[in-house]
């Protein structure tokens, strides 16, 4: 499974991914699902879930439209809403590809996307393609978009994250975000992508990537572990839980 997530504050822009693509009792395979693009003054990153076959066709396509220089590439988009349009569309024909040369009723080709960056004159855009191929904007009331397993990993991200919030908050939000979804679900794993885009840069200002092994990473899982239970203790007691007097065990084993 995966879990990426992009995130739009006034500094710019966060992007976040894991690398698992299965996690089987003795196998386990990453692949990066972080792709950046850059010419002139243009900056564009598309995270990938879904079916592999799917992705893969999608990005071998705007490679060999680049490559090729057609008439219609990711280049000759004017805006982050037309890019969306042209990606949807090639992963809507390569999940039809798909589905026709396989049999198999269960066999799912469906793939979604975070696409975000900026092309000159616009504004940093972020935006989310489902399979079927339309698309939505994060926007000051949705700053934040997910992709893959996103249930684990939203709780941070709701009561943090918001426009005003400086890239350093939205970064550590998002990895906190990852390592909750890492926590609860074996297959999102690292290497852990992030890549932050400051506004009208035109490149990355940082792009790292974490080892399952690295220190931080390591730390970041451990100290958010324990300031988790330090605040869980420091709840008050729900109401009438002081008037329950639980049976001792001598009285049970008398039972």
């Amino acid at each position: 499974m995966t879990y990426c997530l992009g995130i739009s504050v006034r500094e710019g822009l966060v992007f976040l991914s894991d690398s698992r693509t299965n996690a089987g009792a003795d196998n386990i395979n990453t692949y990066s699902k972080m792709h950046v693009f850059r010419h002139e003054r243009r900056f564009v990153v598309l995270l990938t879930s879904g079916n592999l076959a799917t992705t893969q066709g999608v990005l071998s396509r705007i490679e060999r439209d680049l490559r090729d220089r057609s008439h219609h590439s990711l280049w000759s988009m004017t805006s982050l809403d037309s890019a969306a349009e042209y990606i949807g569309g090639i992963s809507a024909e390569e999940q039809n590809k798909h589905a026709s040369n396989r049999a198999e009723t269960d066999f799912q080709p469906a793939a979604s996307f975070i696409l975000g960056g900026q092309i000159s004159p616009e504004e940093p855009k972020l935006l989310q393609i489902y399979p079927e191929g339309n698309f939505i904007r994060a926007s000051e009331t949705m700053p934040f978009l997910q992709i893959g397993e996103v249930k684990y990993g939203m709780s941070i991200l709701d009561r943090i994250v918001d426009d005003k919030t400086n890239l350093r908050s939205a970064v550590m939000c998002g990895l906190v975000s990852m390592d909750s979804t890492m926590r609860s679900n074996v297959t999102v794993g690292p290497p852990i992508e992030y890549l932050i885009y400051l506004r009208d840069s035109y490149q990355d200002a940082l792009h790292r990537s974490l080892a399952e092994d690295d220190d931080y990473l390591i730390e970041l899982r451990r100290t958010w572990a324990l300031n988790l239970r330090y605040a869980f203790d420091m709840l008050s007691e729900a109401p009438g839980l002081n008037d329950i007097q639980p049976k001792s065990n001598i009285d049970i084993v008398r039972r």
